[in-house]
């Protein structure tokens, strides 16, 4: 009997040490950290009238932890940005720069299927604004990237960009 008590506690105890090393290898492997993982791909990017505006290439780097961003616009614009779940406070963060010098800094979370990432309050010539960028995955596996600006009120502004991304 004290052979078979001695047997368990060794399997349970492997159990434990296997899962806590899983862990330990994978830190960004929760579901939480995959959320945005619709996004990852290389993609052509279409105005709402179907006229090419881009390609991006989105990739996770880091053990899951990070989703790299690539833009490269029609016009010349390029960018990139670092897109990452933050376990502290249970938000989504990107950070951008492009080849303007223009940068963003953008926190959210994934609500009702849609990723929603917003900028602190800036202030602006009209008034104080935020911007809010939303990420929609659509049934035919593309993704609508809609960029808005908004008064600190939450009444809507205009609308920066509206992107149909569609995979290679």
């Amino acid at each position: 009997m004290n052979k078979l008590i001695l047997f368990f506690l060794i399997v349970s105890f492997n159990q434990i040490i296997a899962q806590t090393n899983d862990k330990k290898l994978c830190a960004c492997c929760t579901d939480n950290y995959s959320e945005f993982d619709f996004w990852v791909g290389n993609w052509t990017v279409y105005d709402v009238n179907g006229i090419v505006v881009g390609s991006n290439k989105i990739t996770k780097l880091y053990d899951n932890c990070v989703l790299r961003e690539e833009w490269s616009s029609s016009s010349g614009n390029n960018g990139t940005s670092n897109n990452y779940y933050n376990s502290t406070d249970n938000t989504w963060n990107q950070i951008w720069v492009d080849n303007s010098g223009f940068s963003l800094v953008l926190k959210g979370n994934f609500i009702d299927g849609k990723m929603i990432l917003k900028s602190d309050i800036l202030k602006g010539q009209n008034g104080n604004y935020y911007n809010q960028i939303t990420w929609t995955p659509n049934n035919d596996g593309s993704v609508t990237q809609l960029w808005e600006y908004f008064k600190e009120d939450g009444s809507l502004i205009q609308e920066a960009f509206k992107g149909i991304y569609k995979k290679d």
